[in-house]
């Protein structure tokens, strides 16, 4: 089989335009029912699955598991809110690189402070700052796609002709792998680092609500 390189990096980086993020103008404002939620974030991340037609990105021992780990504060009366759709998404896009113990760490001290918070800062509010780069993340992950994928092309010069695409295919994969590698490792690093300034923003929370209640 002989790659078409130009198709290639172009149906690559097509399908990296076409990956749509909510907004949390999108989430609905009434509270939902589990069924609802799960049936709502399948629908609009189903674009983001590998197999949109086959896998689920959410079902209900998901989000039971979540609860269990304190990921997602218990809903009421049965019904969750817009804030715990929003987690549920930070918790996707984060679950296939770091762990429920590093998930946890990460969003808790959040959950703590700005879940349901009456301030100008909510759990809202922190996803469409996140998701309002959005086109500067995606230019510069385009950008570092076509660098990765032209150095690929310039390896393995000395290889056998037959063999050369299998090689550079090879290559871009690896290349692509260890950018996710070695940014996981980063993630890690600053959770371990900085950690007890996460927990020191949810110690004080806690303190505050005491001495309101």
């Amino acid at each position: 089989m002989t790659i078409d390189h130009d198709d290639l990096i172009k149906s690559i980086i097509e399908s990296i335009d076409r990956i749509d993020n909510l907004s949390s103008s999108d989430i609905p404002n009434v509270d939902l029912y589990m069924d609802q939620v799960t049936t709502f974030i399948n629908k609009h991340l189903k674009a983001t699955s590998r197999y949109p037609g086959e896998d689920k990105i959410l079902t209900k021992t998901m989000i039971n598991n979540y609860a269990k780990n304190d990921l997602l504060p218990p809903p009421v009366k049965k019904k969750y809110t817009k804030e715990h759709i929003v987690l549920l998404i930070f918790i996707y896009y984060s679950k296939g690189l770091l762990s429920i113990t590093d998930i946890q760490s990460m969003l808790e001290p959040l959950t703590e402070r700005f879940f349901e918070s009456e301030g100008d800062v909510n759990m809202c509010s922190i996803f469409d700052e996140l998701f309002s780069k959005d086109d500067f993340l995606r230019e510069s992950l385009k950008k570092d796609i076509e660098e990765k994928y032209s150095k690929s092309l310039e390896t393995f010069k000395d290889a056998p002709k037959d063999d050369e695409d299998l090689l550079r295919l090879f290559s871009f994969i690896f290349m692509l792998g260890y950018d996710v590698y070695a940014k996981k490792l980063l993630v890690e690093k600053l959770l371990d680092t900085y950690g007890d300034l996460f927990s020191t923003y949810e110690e004080s929370n806690k303190k505050e609500k005491k001495k309101k209640d």
